[in-house]
C-alpha cells in the first residue's frame, strides 16, 4: 500500500472543487513516506526519531529517493526535520511522478489567446484505490488528507499505533506552523503596503 502515491491522487482528484496549498500537501506528502518506509521496513520509528533500516528497494522511484535521502548517523533526524527537509517542492514531485507512470494527463484548459496545461487523473485501478481507501474513512489516508487541507475532519476511525500517531501528530504541528508563517507574511506584507501608501 502506497499511502503517498494515494494522498498525491486524491488531493489531484479534489483540485479543481477544492484547492490545496502546495506546502500543507508536502508537509502531509512527508509524512505519507514515512509511514510507507516503515511498512516497507526501510525505516524504524524511535520515538519521534527516525532510524534507517535495511535499504531495499520499495518497487517506487519517491519512495527509493526518500530511503536514500535518510540520515544515517546518529542522533538521526527527527519526524518534524524530516517533514521540513523532505517536504520541500514535494507535492510537484509526485504530480510529476504520477505523469511519468501514466496515471495522470496533461488538458489544455482556457480560451484564446491565453491556454494552458492542467493535469487531470485518468481512469486507474490507483485512483479506484485510493477514493475508495479515503470513501472508505481508512484512518491514516483520511488524517493526512484533512492535514492537507482535503477535508475538515480527520475521520472517525482512531489511530491505535503510536508510530502512527507520533507522525500524524508532527503533521499537524508542522501544518499549523507553516499557516502561521503565512499569516505572518500577509500581515508585514499588508503593513509594508500601508506605508508605501503614506498611512
Amino acid at each position: 500500500m502506497n499511502t503517498a502515491r494515494d494522498l498525491a491522487i486524491v488531493a489531484l482528484d479534489a483540485a479543481p472543487d477544492r484547492p490545496v496549498e502546495q506546502g500543507d500537501l508536502s508537509l502531509a506528502l512527508a509524512g505519507a513516506e514515512i509511514l510507507d518506509l516503515v511498512e516497507a521496513k526501510a525505516l524504524v520509528l524511535d520515538g519521534d526519531r527516525i532510524r534507517p533500516s535495511a535499504q531495499a528497494p520499495t518497487g517506487d522511484r519517491l519512495l527509493d529517493e526518500a530511503t536514500g535521502a535518510l540520515v544515517r548517523q546518529e542522533p538521526y533526524e527527527s519526524v518534524e526535520e524530516w517533514l521540513w527537509r523532505r517536504g520541500r517542492g514535494l507535492a510537484s514531485a509526485y504530480v510529476d511522478d504520477l505523469e511519468r507512470v501514466g496515471l495522470t494527463t496533461r488538458t489544455r484548459s482556457g480560451r484564446l489567446p491565453v491556454k494552458s496545461w492542467r493535469t487531470e487523473l485518468v481512469d486507474s485501478a490507483a485512483r479506484r484505490q485510493a477514493t475508495q481507501r479515503l470513501a472508505e474513512g481508512e484512518p491514516v489516508l483520511t488524517a493526512l488528507a484533512a492535514a492537507a487541507g482535503l477535508r475538515e475532519e480527520p475521520g472517525e476511525q482512531a489511530v491505535d499505533d503510536d508510530h502512527v500517531t507520533t507522525v500524524l501528530a508532527a503533521v499537524g504541528d508542522s501544518v499549523m506552523e507553516l499557516e502561521a508563517v503565512r499569516q505572518r507574511r500577509q500581515i508585514e506584507d499588508a503593513a509594508f503596503d500601508n506605508v508605501w501608501r503614506g498611512y
